[in-house]
């Protein structure tokens, strides 16, 4: 027995409309492969799910080597466990996006199994690839409390086989909904010695990016999860109980990973604005300087906050090494950028003039949208 959910609420179901009008409008905003600022959304946006999907696991990077993962550059700190494990997720999710479109595949343990090996191989405590051999607890670290113990390690094998075939089968339940179901069920069998956090959401990144509605980039909930990890982990423990409860109502999960999709794709319909203004004045300040517009792709990093060097502005474009230096450095002379650092460790921040630029393209954040409530009404808490 697994978590299952035999009917949909009616106000989930009005809920799920809601979010697939959000994005119906994101895929008409993105889906345009000569607007050339979706690559730097669509980086941006890995990024951002990769570093929240560790960070609640404990493993932070900054936003830039988040980037710098995603680039398949090298980080701008010192390599750390963190940068092992952001390293790890990166080649797990690139791997899912790889099999988003694939009309062959079908889920399966070995499937899972490699992706846990690509995720934690770099530990070899994880023991990755492989299901735990024992007993597993999940401890709070502050207080050393047991928070979860999850079941029988002679249970796990058949438990896996019963939610894989939940996956295949045929099932009128959203997708997002089965995603839900998907991540719970896995995060609560605990299968593995670690990593079973990452993996879950991994997993619920996967069957939302086989769906085809959405670029699979934009369909993920992990940036949202990973600034919100309290209430992640409250709701897992309302309906875990501490222990491997499947008969348990699965509703108030289903209904916080809804409210994630909702919050996490009005983020992103902000950002496609914002972009899409900030280009637009970008080809006015280039055109105005006869400067090449292939220099926007530097301007839109360093204006979101990203620190832009050599090495990733050249592979962005596909340029040498010598032309990149020449354009990075127009961008100083011209007042949109300031340099840091000497030599191989330089780097280009945002000018005040630049931040200024930035500014002006920004749209109000408001509050956060409560999807469950009558629409148009929110809760007391900023956006992000």
């Amino acid at each position: 027995m697994i978590f299952r959910l035999a009917v949909l609420p009616d106000d989930c179901v009005e809920v799920v409309s809601r979010i697939d009008t959000l994005r119906s409008q994101l895929r008409y905003a993105t889906s345009d492969e000569r607007r050339r600022w979706r690559g730097v959304l669509r980086r941006n946006t890995f990024a951002r799910a990769i570093q929240g999907s560790n960070s609640i696991e404990g493993y932070h990077v900054t936003e830039d080597d988040a980037v710098a993962a995603v680039d398949k550059d090298e980080p701008l700190d010192e390599k750390t466990e963190a940068w092992a494990a952001v390293v790890g997720y990166r080649e797990a999710m690139t791997y899912i996006l790889r099999l988003a479109d694939d009309p062959h595949y079908a889920h399966n343990q070995g499937t899972l199994n490699a992706l846990h090996y690509i995720m934690v191989g770099f530990d070899g405590k994880a023991n990755p690839g492989r299901f735990r051999r024992g007993a597993i607890w999940v401890r709070n670290e502050a207080s050393g409390q047991t928070v979860y113990e999850g079941p029988d390690v002679s249970l796990v094998p058949g438990l896996i086989g019963e939610m894989i075939a939940s996956l295949n089968e045929e099932n009128s339940l959203p997708v997002m909904v089965r995603a839900a179901l998907a991540h719970l069920n896995l995060v609560m069998i605990h299968p593995y010695s670690d990593g079973n956090g990452r993996m879950s959401r991994a997993l619920q990144s996967m069957v939302l990016a086989r769906e085809g509605v959405l670029d699979p980039t934009f369909s993920s909930i992990e940036e949202y999860l990973g600034r919100n990890t309290v209430g992640y982990y409250a709701v897992l423990a309302e309906v875990g109980q501490g222990a491997w409860h499947p008969e348990r109502d699965a509703l108030p999960w289903i209904r916080f990973c809804l409210t994630a999709h909702y919050r996490q794709a009005e983020t992103l319909l902000r950002r496609t604005n914002e972009m899409e203004r900030l280009w637009e004045v970008f080809e006015q300040e280039l055109k105005a300087k006869k400067l090449n517009d292939r220099l926007m792709f530097a301007l839109s990093d360093a204006a979101f906050g990203w620190r832009v060097r050599n090495s990733g502005y050249r592979k962005h474009i596909d340029v040498s090494e010598e032309v990149a230096g020449k354009d990075l450095r127009l961008l100083v002379e011209n007042g949109y950028l300031i340099p840091q650092g000497e030599k191989r460790g330089r780097v280009y921040v945002a000018s005040p003039y630049l931040q200024q630029l930035r500014a002006s393209s920004r749209s109000e954040k408001g509050l956060l949208t409560d999807p469950f409530l009558t629409p148009g009404r929110t809760q007391g808490k900023p956006a992000s």
